[in-house]
């Protein structure tokens, strides 16, 4: 995270504008039945005066019976203030809570692929579960104080001065001996809970990465370290948060101190007014009462300051995050998508990762309806192409257009709505089969899905499955098979019916017999479409209309599976260090002669391609 700052008063504006303001008339009302709940802590230490003086002193029955009924008037009307501001606050509370989730999950998922690689997934669910309800605790308390506490507060402090000034003034005597141990807790405590924040959003990440990689972390005996890291960060975590704890509890601990250093002062100068008769029993009860109610609502109050210090330390972090800038974005006057030809065109292109250059001054074109294969080795630039065609990503140079229409001008959700994508990580969620494949879409008639599951073969095994189509796939598709998520992916493809087609990778994790199902799926699904594969195994791409030739983000050759047979160099290498015979070589001298070209041989040169082939092959 960056160091970025912001003062309380910009972090509560922020708050009120974009989230308290619209709940303006309940919570106003929240406020009058916080004040009267805190009102009526006056009304019972103004009533101790009656009831010791006309009652207790001077015996008066009629006194009793009255005194009786506004005692218990008061308690009444406190219960049902308390009840009213309780359930107007947590409606608002809940209500402001969730719009900020809501914004937050928003804006997060407008952010580009570098946004979230330095944000990890701990990072920003720290941010929208926990952050967001350490804010939400401490604006009710905050409102609470203001409505209740200081209400009450100025009342009592209004009886007390009624009943004598003098008294009043010894009773806050200490309060100048508090103002800069508090400025320094508040500092402090800010900055523990600033750094109880990170710690906590890298905990999560541990958490998340360890549930997510769990079968790897068994399968390498890596239990021990895992836990090791995960208790180190605790730690670390423990002990900010204590220290956090002692800042928070510094303040009310500091009134609690004053408070006794003003009881002790009133005693000894009114002790003796009451002793000389120039005071009553009843008075001082009644002053003693409303400076003894005080002590709940002084240390909420103080409490409050520290909360603040905690809630603006993940304030600070959420507002970071909903400021930080949206870099893609739809431009303000979008063209409409092409209606005719959806050909592909990458004109002089290039783009780079800080000081790597992963496309320079590439230019490619992908004719619509055709299929376009891109081959070469890892980091040659091949999904980087599709991440420029989907705007995950801009180009720093050159341009990319879609049927004459630069990708720049469209609506952003209107070009992807142009592109159907499997890859090799079928992205399943904790749903339904039925709610993978539809996504939403409330018009899917049951022909309409019907003809995709046969389509996409996920018909052949959705009788194994106990609900059907109702059927949870679990996180991530956990309860599916690897061919049997893929299959699901395409239906989803078959059933957006795009004019674009990409296909990254879509069948290099499957087993033969998985492989070949869902290759005849992609091969109908690509009918008709404009289509880009990205693909090491050749075999599947030897009918592809183009084969496109990359190495370090450029362009090294192009044409039919046979032209590049023929003309010879890196297509021509990489298909014969792939067959023997005719034959696939699948049991991993495959993917080592490819590690082979991807450390710079150049196996055109005369003999290295035999030496290669037989250190591989024997």
């Amino acid at each position: 995270m960056s160091d970025v700052t912001y003062t309380s008063k910009e972090l509560l504006k922020w708050l009120w504008r974009d989230y308290l303001k619209k709940h303006i008339w309940m919570l106003g009302l929240a406020v009058v039945f916080m004040a009267i709940e805190g009102a009526t802590l006056g009304a019972l230490a103004k009533l101790m005066q009656p009831m010791f003086d006309q009652v207790f002193v001077a015996g008066q029955e009629s006194a009793l019976i009255w005194v009786g009924l506004i005692l218990v008037g008061i308690f009444v009307l406190r219960a049902v203030a308390s009840i009213a501001q309780k359930v107007l606050l947590t409606r608002i509370a809940q209500t402001s809570a969730a719009d900020m989730r809501i914004d937050m999950l928003n804006r997060m998922m407008m952010q580009d692929g570098a946004f979230h690689q330095a944000h990890p997934p701990g990072f920003l669910i720290q941010r929208v579960q926990s952050d967001v309800n350490a804010v939400n605790d401490v604006w009710r308390a905050i409102i609470t104080g203001t409505g209740r506490d200081l209400v009450g507060l100025i009342v009592l402090l209004g009886v007390a001065i009624s009943i004598d000034p003098v008294w009043a003034l010894l009773a806050c005597i200490g309060v100048p001996l508090m103002v800069m141990p508090a400025a320094l807790a508040q500092r402090f405590v800010r900055a523990r809970s600033r750094e109880a924040r990170d710690l906590g959003a890298h905990l999560s990440t541990r958490l998340d990465e360890v549930f997510h990689g769990i079968v790897q972390i068994k399968l390498n005996a890596l239990e021990r370290y895992q836990s090791r890291q995960y208790r180190d960060l605790t730690k670390k975590y423990v002990k900010t948060e204590v220290r956090a704890a002692f800042g928070n509890s510094a303040i009310p601990g500091m009134i609690d101190i004053m408070s006794g250093v003003g009881f002790m002062a009133v005693i000894l100068y009114g002790g003796s007014e009451i002793i000389s008769g120039d005071k009553t029993i009843g008075q001082f009860m009644a002053f003693f009462t409303a400076m003894g109610f005080t002590f709940n609502p002084l240390r909420r109050l103080g409490a409050i300051s520290g909360l603040w210090q905690t809630a603006a330390a993940a304030l600070e972090r959420i507002k970071e995050l909903m400021d930080a800038p949206v870099t893609l974005k739809s431009p303000k006057n979008p063209v409409a998508t092409p209606a005719g030809s959806t050909d592909i065109v990458l004109s002089n292109v290039s783009l780079s990762y800080g000081d790597a250059k992963v496309l320079d001054d590439l230019s490619l074109v992908a004719k619509a309806g055709q299929t376009t294969a891109l081959v070469g080795a890892s980091g040659a630039g091949k999904s980087t192409i599709f991440n420029l065609l989907t705007r995950l990503i801009d180009p720093q140079s050159g341009t990319v257009t879609i049927g004459d229409v630069p990708l720049k001008d469209m609506d952003i959700n209107a070009l992807r709505g142009l592109f159907s994508v499997v890859t090799q990580e079928a992205l399943l969620f904790d749903e339904t089969l039925r709610e993978n494949i539809v996504l939403g879409r409330e018009n899917v008639s049951d022909a309409e899905l019907q003809s995709v599951l046969e389509a996409a073969h996920v018909a052949d095994f959705l009788p194994k499955l106990e609900h059907g189509l109702e059927t949870r796939v679990g996180p991530r598709g956990s309860a599916l098979s690897g061919g049997q998520r893929q299959r699901v992916v395409i239906a989803r493809a078959l059933l957006r019916n795009t004019p674009i087609l990409l296909l990254d990778e879509a069948t290099s994790a499957l087993d033969a017999q998985s492989e070949k199902v869902v290759q005849q799926a992609l091969d109908r699904l690509s009918q008709g479409r404009t289509t880009i594969v990205i693909a090491h195994r050749l075999s599947t791409i030897r009918g592809a209309d183009k084969i496109v030739v990359m190495d370090r983000g450029q362009i090294m050759d192009q044409g039919k599976h046979e032209e590049l047979l023929a003309r010879g160099g890196i297509y021509a290498d990489l298909y014969r260090l792939q067959f023997e015979d005719g034959k696939i070589i699948s049991d991993g001298r495959n993917s080592r002669a490819l590690r082979a070209l991807e450390k710079g041989l150049k196996p055109t040169e005369p003999n290295l391609l035999q030496r290669i082939g037989q250190r591989l092959f024997g």
